[in-house]
């Protein structure tokens, strides 16, 4: 036998039993501080994930708006992420987690601005059984911003950009924090056993309200509902609608991975293998049952249907990405396909403008996501689940009316006929996205 070979055997009889005895760890938690290590460093990578979906729904709107009104929909999209990573620092986060100082016990959190860990953790004592502060902070911004993007995209093409902002400041800084410690937080939903992992309700419903409420406000767009008819608008890229919905479902990893929380033992990591398998699963049979059920019911597949088919399916697995099958997860966001299908022309009928389908996809597939986690999760209960959607969908919605009217009675929130007519790019912000293709 060759000396390099009998060398090699030598080498592998070393190393196998220790590879054997690192095996049989892999089942017990890290030692505490390389247990923060990894969790801190899940948070920022799944956060930054996250952050990409700020990218997917700009260019999801930017497709589905006609493309007089593209500039300002990724003004929009620009602006309300600045605004709500500077508002949920000073207010939102501690609002949302205030830990033992709460303002009214298990109701209202801490008014008071966020503060990091010094540098290099100097004279500090961080909880080495979690993750920094600031890696925490910095994912759970990224919720708060995709909340207030779902409002964005229904409200389209009519809206006025500093009352909308006005708006995202409110529902970023106060609406969202406020109800999302009810449950996140360790508030009184928390209390009675409410189950949404990574934001059903907590997180799409409440953008799915808070765009429901604006949109009733605000008003149909000039020439939608005429004469009886819904008279359809298409988009003006759907190239780049496509690419900002494989951009979410690409970010969706992130958004229901991270909420594992934790990435400090082997069952925690292979519990994220496990949600992005069925949130992917999830997302493939939202957008296959869309395709299918327009091939039927219009005799030719409708792209836009199957988008918000994947999305909606996406929002349906959200509140309990972990415990479900692959067969349950499909059959999750199958349900939440339909649901989108059927939701579109649901609003029409009842003269209710939502630009890209925001509302069926985040608020209707939202609710169903929530409730079907009680097929799947022994520890839910049908009527904690029903009641946290009530609770949650009550608060928001008045906040959001009660915030909407203040605007639409002092500044105005939707823009002049002529206006709208000639388009927002150019007479809100004197720019246009395709320039080359303007008349004259």
């Amino acid at each position: 036998m060759p000396k390099l070979t009998q060398l090699g055997l030598a080498a592998a009889l070393i190393v196998l039993p220790q590879i054997g005895l690192a095996q049989e760890a892999d089942t017990t938690p890290l030692n505490a501080d390389i247990g923060f290590i990894f969790t801190t460093f899940m948070f920022l990578v799944t956060g930054f994930l996250v952050f990409f979906m700020a990218a997917g729904f700009a260019m999801l709107e930017a497709g589905l708006v006609r493309g007089k009104n593209v500039t300002m929909q990724l003004t929009k999209n620009i602006a309300l992420f600045s605004l709500a990573s500077i508002f949920y620092y000073i207010l939102g986060y501690n609002l949302m987690y205030p830990g033992d100082a709460w303002t009214i016990s298990n109701v209202l959190g801490a008014f008071s601005v966020t503060g990091l860990e010094p540098v290099g953790l100097e004279g500090a004592e961080p909880d080495l059984t979690y993750a920094s502060v600031g890696s925490d902070f910095f994912f759970q911004l990224m919720f708060c911003a995709a909340t207030a993007s779902i409002v964005s995209g229904a409200l389209a093409e009519r809206i006025k950009l500093w009352p909308f902002l006005a708006f995202v400041i409110v529902l970023t800084a106060v609406i969202y924090p406020i109800q999302a410690s009810w449950k996140w937080g360790g508030g009184f939903l928390h209390a009675m056993g409410f189950q949404d992992f990574a934001g059903s309700t907590v997180v799409h419903s409440v953008g799915g309200w808070a765009a429901l409420t604006g949109a009733i406000i605000l008003g149909p767009r000039l020439g939608k509902y005429k004469d009886g008819r819904v008279h359809p608008f298409p988009g003006s890229n759907l190239a780049l609608a496509t690419l900002g919905t494989f951009i979410l479902w690409l970010g969706w990893f992130g958004f229901n991975g991270g909420s594992q929380l934790y990435m400090d033992t082997a069952g925690n990591v292979s519990d994220i293998s496990r949600i992005f398998s069925n949130t992917n699963t999830a997302a493939a049979a939202g957008s296959a049952v869309a395709l299918i059920m327009t091939q039927v019911m219009y005799k030719k597949p409708d792209l836009t249907m199957i988008l918000n088919g994947a999305l909606a399916g996406l929002v349906s697995i959200t509140a309990e990405p972990l415990t479900p099958t692959l067969v349950e997860s499909t059959l999750i966001g199958a349900v939440g396909g339909a649901i989108v299908v059927f939701a579109v022309p649901m609003l029409d009928r009842m003269k209710i403008d939502d630009v890209v389908g925001a509302i069926p996809v985040h608020l209707f597939a939202g609710i169903w996501g929530t409730v079907a986690v009680v097929f799947t999760n022994d520890a839910a209960s049908l009527m904690t689940q029903l009641y946290s959607i009530v609770v949650v969908g009550v608060f928001v919605s008045v906040a959001s009316t009660v915030v909407w009217l203040i605007l639409k009675f002092t500044v105005g929130i939707r823009v002049d006929e002529e206006t709208e007519i000639n388009g927002l790019d150019v007479s809100e912000l004197g720019m246009e996205a395709y320039p080359e293709f303007s008349a004259g």
